[in-house]
């Protein structure tokens, strides 16, 4: 089991200095959920304990008090560079979607006015393919309009780690160090390393946090796993999928397909 995370984090740490190495501008979106900080973790491993890239939150105002104290923490703790970019109201968001998908989507606008204003090239996102379906279909480098959107059906090849880096103007990247993790990777991970966990993730009165997200969409799932010991063999015998305390996956079948396609994460 230890090589196998050895194997993952060597890969990670490769893409992280690919991408560091060939596109010109770079961010990080920071989520302070659990794949996003062990994200943060490999890049100080990647660049020898300093992040040499901002730090990015999309801040609806409406996550957890203890994800803003975490936030705060890790911040002045790692010596982060970290912005806050504001995310637009709910109001402004299209109304074509149901409403729990629209809430999702503010965080999608908000990427949007940061790449319109800061012109990053490529942005570095903590995602995995076995998290939700959609996600499955994604490159480690993918490439996107600067207004996000995305075509499933064009998509680089990606062949024994040889990835397309260079891109034409009017293109950001996407770059996903973490695609290959799964969640059970990610906790066994977390585990070894040490790294900070949100403590929203172990149980309290029966509930725990599988995914965090804003408080108003996001939900704890049944649980009495309080110790990472606890949730790694939790994930080794359930049966609720990942994602089943966000409220938007259960509204509407392509409520995911069409925040991906403009733009979510």
């Amino acid at each position: 089991m230890s090589a196998d995370l050895d194997q993952l984090e060597n890969q990670s740490i490769y893409i992280l200095r690919e991408a560091y190495n060939r596109i010109d501008k770079l961010a990080m979106l920071w989520s302070i959920g659990k794949d996003s900080n062990a994200l943060l973790w490999l890049c100080r491993k990647a660049f020898f304990g300093r992040i040499p890239f901002p730090v990015v939150q999309l801040d609806t105002a409406m996550e957890l008090p203890e994800v803003y104290e975490f936030r705060d923490r890790i911040t002045k703790e790692w010596d982060l560079d970290l912005k806050v970019e504001q995310c637009p109201p709910e109001e402004e968001m299209d109304q074509t979607l149901p409403p729990l998908t629209r809430a999702a989507a503010r965080k999608t606008e908000g990427l949007k006015n940061l790449l319109r204003d800061h012109a990053y090239q490529g942005v570095m996102v903590g995602i995995r393919r076995d998290e939700q379906a959609t996600r499955a279909k994604e490159r480690v480098f993918s490439p996107r309009s600067l207004e996000g959107d995305w075509d499933v059906k064009d998509q680089p090849a990606e062949f024994w780690d040889h990835y397309k880096t260079r891109f034409p103007e009017g293109v950001h990247v996407r770059i996903h160090p973490l695609l290959a993790w799964t969640e059970l990777d990610i906790w066994r991970y977390s585990q070894r390393e040490g790294i900070p966990i949100v403590p929203l993730y172990f149980a309290r009165d029966g509930k725990r946090y599988r995914s965090l997200g804003e408080k108003n969409i996001t939900f704890p799932v049944d649980s009495t796993a309080s110790t990472i010991d606890e949730i790694i063999a939790e994930l080794q015998v359930t049966r609720i999928p990942e994602r089943a305390g966000r409220a938007m996956d259960n509204e509407s079948e392509d409520s995911f397909e069409r925040l991906r396609s403009v733009g979510y994460m």
